[in-house]
């Protein structure tokens, strides 16, 4: 008799697919945009909103503007070879699972438009590939984790139309920006921001703050 051995190659089509199945048992789907996620079929590559790398591994998950509904699933934090989230425009609700930090060939985390809220994870310091971080138009509350100082490679961070609070990190990718996007409530919580972060923001960082149709230069 041959053995029969199941290689990480196989592997993968179990466990991503499982991962997907996860995230679709919490959604609510009116359009029925995920009706090609079906488990007998066992490569997730043949489904829609799914894009695969040549070892048929999944590297881009596209839910953009779907219309659908619910928490986002931890689960998706095992999606290893994930290089591309993007799940904006939909009502996702509920907390960011600090899972999601596990994400380490993630490159691009569009999660804008959504109803999230609580805390930014700090685990997203995890994300070293990330350049892409959008988050804005969520009910996101709390600081901007420093941790994320650490996040080399980060090229667009957008957290504006959130309910954040707190100093502005100064370190890291965060004195390079040519442009930032933070938008604040109303001015007073801009001066307090302002105010407050220690250090000081030095003039040299040139970081542009977007206050609803009025930029702002600091």
């Amino acid at each position: 008799m041959i053995p029969i051995s199941f290689s990480s190659y196989h592997l993968d089509f179990f466990w991503e697919g499982a991962v997907l199945q996860a995230l679709k048992a919490r959604l609510s789907d009116p359009n029925n945009v995920l009706q090609s996620w079906d488990p007998t079929l066992v490569n997730p590559c043949t489904w829609f909103h799914v894009t695969c790398d040549a070892r048929n591994r999944i590297i881009r998950l596209d839910l953009g503007n779907s219309n659908v509904s619910g928490p986002l699933a931890p689960e998706l934090g095992r999606l290893q070879h994930l290089q591309y989230l993007e799940l904006y425009g939909n009502n996702f609700e509920g907390k960011i699972p600090g899972e999601l930090g596990n994400l380490k060939s993630l490159i691009s985390m569009d999660l804008y438009g959504n109803r999230l809220e609580g805390e930014i994870p700090k685990s997203f310091a995890k994300l070293k590939s990330l350049r892409f971080l959008r988050l804005n138009n969520n009910k996101l509350s709390g600081s901007i984790p420093r941790e994320l100082v650490t996040l080399s490679n980060l090229k667009i961070f957008d957290v504006s139309n959130n309910d954040l609070c707190g100093t502005i990190p100064i370190d890291g990718p965060f004195a390079t920006f040519p442009l930032q996007s933070i938008l604040l409530p109303d001015v007073n919580i801009l001066l307090r921001w302002l105010v407050f972060s220690q250090p000081p923001i030095p003039i040299k960082n040139k970081i542009i703050l977007f206050l609803n149709n009025v930029h702002l230069r600091i």
